[in-house]
């Protein structure tokens, strides 16, 4: 068994990844190197392009790398088969993605647990689902299914489903693209106590300097390379609690 303490969350190492078009090779990501600690909030930033979100689907397994390595907990992934990565995943991993993808026909509670069947995690106390929910400011809208609902209380769901399970490592890509300002701001709020209250290592691709600034530590990407694996950021707003 790895000893979490001794080892990075998340570590890439000469990272890269091809894509081939017929006979052409386009390489999305070039030896990138980064680490992620245990309980840290990371904001990945970059022009449009650049590989944050095929750097996000690295490290949540979604695919194998051309060449390099990814580590998680000590483990490298690249090794696994699409089978054992599947298992790392729903171990491991909650994601958060622009898109809700909520079904319409389920409740926001039966979104949420149908997450929690799935994932095989039935030792889950019903105080812990609701603590969850309670945590998110989603108590008096459980019953509501998706389309009664509005943009940022889908997001909230859509988190709640995606940290469900406990997941040590929660990966969120543009979650705030299809919000508006004050929705926009009670989701980050909502990343950053899961991080302080939850301890729950958060990597997210964001285009907002406002988001970043949520962050602990912003990484900055462009043309498939990291430029400051270990930066700060200097932007930092006042946020309000909104939920």
């Amino acid at each position: 068994m790895t000893d979490s303490s001794s080892t990075s969350a998340i570590e890439a190492i000469n990272l890269s990844l091809t894509y081939r078009s017929g006979k052409v090779e386009v390489p999305a990501l070039h030896n990138v190197n980064i680490k992620v600690r245990h309980g840290e909030f990371i904001a990945v930033m970059g022009p449009s392009g650049c590989g944050k979100s095929t750097l996000l689907h690295l490290i949540g397994g979604l695919l194998p790398p051309t060449s390099g390595k990814i580590l998680l907990d000590g483990v490298d992934i690249s090794k696994l088969t699409d089978s054992e990565r599947t298992a790392v995943r729903r171990k491991k991993i909650g994601y958060v993605f622009q898109r809700f993808n909520l079904l319409p026909t389920l409740s926001a509670k039966g979104n949420i647990e149908l997450a929690k069947k799935i994932h095989g995690n039935g030792h889950l106390s019903p105080n812990g689902v609701e603590h969850i929910i309670g945590m998110l400011g989603l108590s008096d809208k459980i019953h509501f299914r998706p389309a009664e609902l509005s943009g940022g209380e889908q997001q909230r769901v859509a988190i709640a489903r995606a940290v469900i399970n406990r997941p040590s490592i929660v990966l969120a890509d543009e979650p705030t693209g299809s919000l508006d300002s004050r929705n926009s701001r009670a989701v980050l709020q909502i990343l950053r106590d899961l991080n302080e209250k939850l301890n729950q290592t958060i990597v997210m691709i964001t285009h907002d300097a406002e988001a970043a600034s949520m962050a602990s530590r912003v990484v900055e990407m462009k043309d498939g390379q990291i430029l400051n694996p270990a930066s700060k950021f200097s932007y930092e707003p006042e946020f309000e609690r909104l939920y």
